[in-house]
């Protein structure tokens, strides 16, 4: 199962970048090389004439100098050109600096050496460092790694994202189950081999509420250990939202007054509120007033009350549902004085927002460069969330930018957002495709200094 949510615009997800051929630019035929003829190898092997052989000879000290450079390449940023194409460019903005997991990333004792994926070339102009970023959640697994560009800015050089629903029966029986840990760790095994065939500068792995909570969930993280080298932190949830307001600063405007992010999680969702009336600091995590975590998300409040068949009484309890649990925030009218203002406004991250923005513009696959950053007003939020809503599981199913893998969990995720609409209303609704990840890139970054020193890192 793979989630379209990459932060990074990749054609696939979770597949290698390599270049196919030019349009229109064949295979050589069969019995062609570089457009000559092939001479046949007589039976001891040697070649047809002397010039054929001399030339057999020629292209092998070739390919044994290019897989000599192949082993031993550094990693450069790849050019603009193709990062255009392929929709790699992820600004971001500087966050509080943060102290990585040492050791996080182990070689597999029987795994063979790693090496970098065929793809793209890299221009050798200049070697920066590389950054990583995992992110293993109740729903998702997803990973970018990323390279600094302009102050406060980073460009993506590789992602990965997989659903495979960790917290799957985690509601009901308080564990991670089997199979979900297989499907987790399956997905981890790829991230540990597309880290290891870089040389990172600095890595921070975590995972968030299915691990929290789970009563098995230190023991699923010794497993992930040995099976795919990686060591993940379980971070908190005050630190879960700092990180989506790190990763979401740069769509803020600077004469925005006040915002109210959100991240709705498979197992929990992250609020923060944030007031910019005074003066700004480059670090929008600054000005965080409130936050809470719900312990409740996609995933959590799908199970308790079903996401496949879900009439509108049902959704109506969702909210309630939510609701409650809101209304017991005692931080929530922290910014009463902006919310009248036409310079506040919502934020939301998360696969709810990005599936309803997809299907507010009708696409027919669901395309990053177009929702991130996107604005829909009032009345666009209510008109897909009432369509979504009217809709049975199959049609939700058929939807290019919901699936079969989202189907039964965009109602909840609704649900959620609606609760949040009518605590914070507004006019306005900022659509992010970026989060955890990104939050955590760019605090490894300004915590490493490299956008102090024009984006080469500390010697």
């Amino acid at each position: 199962m793979e989630d379209h949510d990459t932060g990074a615009g990749a054609p696939e997800v979770g597949v290698s970048r390599a270049s196919p051929p030019p349009s229109g630019q064949a295979s050589p035929p069969a019995g062609r090389q570089n457009g000559r003829p092939v001479q046949p190898w007589s039976g001891h092997g040697q070649a047809g004439d002397a010039s054929q052989h001399q030339n057999g000879q020629h292209q092998k000290a070739k390919t044994r100098k290019r897989r000599k450079r192949r082993r031993g390449r550094k990693v450069f940023v790849r050019d603009d050109a193709h990062l255009a194409a392929a929709g790699l460019s992820a600004p971001a903005v500087s966050a509080p600096a943060s102290r990585p997991s040492e050791a996080i990333i182990a070689p597999l004792p029987s795994a063979a050496p790693s090496r970098p994926e065929p793809g793209i070339r890299r221009s050798p102009v200049q070697e920066l460092p590389v950054f990583a970023a995992l992110d293993l959640g109740t729903n998702n697994c997803r990973l970018l790694v990323a390279v600094p560009t302009r102050h406060g800015q980073f460009r993506v050089i590789d992602a990965f994202s997989r659903i495979v629903r960790l917290g799957e029966g985690l509601t009901a029986n308080g564990r991670l189950g089997q199979p979900a840990m297989d499907r987790a760790v399956a997905a981890l095994k790829i991230c540990g081999d597309k880290l290891r065939s870089r040389k990172i500068r600095k890595a921070r792995l975590i995972a968030t509420e299915a691990c929290r909570t789970a009563a098995n969930g230190a023991e699923f993280l010794d497993r992930v250990e040995r099976e795919a080298g990686l060591k993940l932190e379980i971070i908190d949830r005050q630190t879960e939202a700092r990180l989506a307001v790190s990763g979401c600063g740069s769509l803020v405007d600077r004469d925005t007054q006040g915002v109210v992010l959100f991240d709705i999680g498979g197992g929990s969702s992250e609020i923060a509120l944030i007031d910019l009336t005074g003066h700004r600091s480059p670090r929008l995590a600054n000005h965080i007033v409130s936050w809470t975590s719900l312990p409740v998300g996609v995933v959590s409040l799908a199970e308790r009350f079903g996401g496949r068949t879900v009439t509108r009484e049902i959704f109506a309890a969702m909210v309630q549902d939510v609701a409650v649990r809101l209304h017991a925030f005692d931080g929530r009218d922290r910014l009463s004085h902006v919310l009248a203002s036409p310079k506040f406004h919502l934020l939301g991250t998360s696969g709810t927002v990005t599936t309803l923005a997809g299907v507010h513009l009708d696409l027919e696959r669901y395309d990053r460069r177009r929702v991130d950053g996107l604005w829909m007003d009032r009345d666009s939020v209510d008109r897909m969330v009432e369509r979504l809503v009217g809709w049975d599981f199959q049609q939700r199913v058929a939807n290019p930018c919901i699936g079969a893998d989202r189907a039964d969990l965009v109602l909840a995720g609704c649900a959620i957002l609606e609760a949040i609409r009518a605590v914070w209303p507004s006019e306005r609704l900022r659509v992010a495709d970026r989060g955890l990840r990104e939050g955590i890139l760019s605090e490894l970054m300004a915590d490493d200094g490299v956008w102090r020193n024009n984006g080469r890192g500390r010697a």
